[in-house]
């Protein structure tokens, strides 16, 4: 395999690795421990994961996942399955397009709520939790997806 070929590929694997056991992790955790909680303290900690998750570390990792993925695709190194490559990368942009069309819009609106009575911030929970949750479990199964199609690119 071509030097840098190889190392695109095997950054994608880490990069769309660490973003599925974030997710991962994410849905296996702090989804089903928010949901045991009343509408005031599930919004505060939602808000606060959801400024916390905006740092350098994670934004590399997120959009750096995609990116290689479809850069190893493209240069297809020696050795690797193609077809595998090109599952990996498009569960890679499927995972990035869920995140940004849904989950960072209703991160934003659940910011901008109202939540000055107990019953907005009922009314904020109910317009965000459900839309949330799905669509952070779809990202979490693409995401997942396109890890181990990478992965499976040079096993195979």
């Amino acid at each position: 395999m071509n030097p840098t070929s190889t190392a695109v590929l095997t950054a994608a694997i880490v990069f769309n690795g660490l973003l599925a056991g974030a997710f991962f992790a994410f849905a296996c955790s702090v989804v089903p421990g928010l949901r045991r909680v009343d509408d005031a303290t599930y919004v505060t900690a939602f808000r606060a994961v959801n400024r916390a998750i905006l740092n350098g570390w994670f934004l590399t990792v997120f959009a750096g996942a995609p990116v290689l993925a479809v850069v190893a695709a493209v240069l297809r190194p020696d050795g690797a399955a193609t077809g595998w490559l090109v599952v990996g990368a498009t569960c890679a942009i499927a995972t990035f397009v869920i995140t940004a069309a849904i989950n960072v819009p209703l991160n934003q609106r659940l910011d901008a709520a109202a939540v000055d009575s107990p019953t907005a911030l009922a009314e904020a929970r109910r317009a965000f939790e459900p839309r949330w949750n799905n669509a952070h479990l779809v990202r979490t199964l693409t995401s997942v997806a396109g890890a181990v199609a990478l992965t499976l690119a040079v096993l195979v």
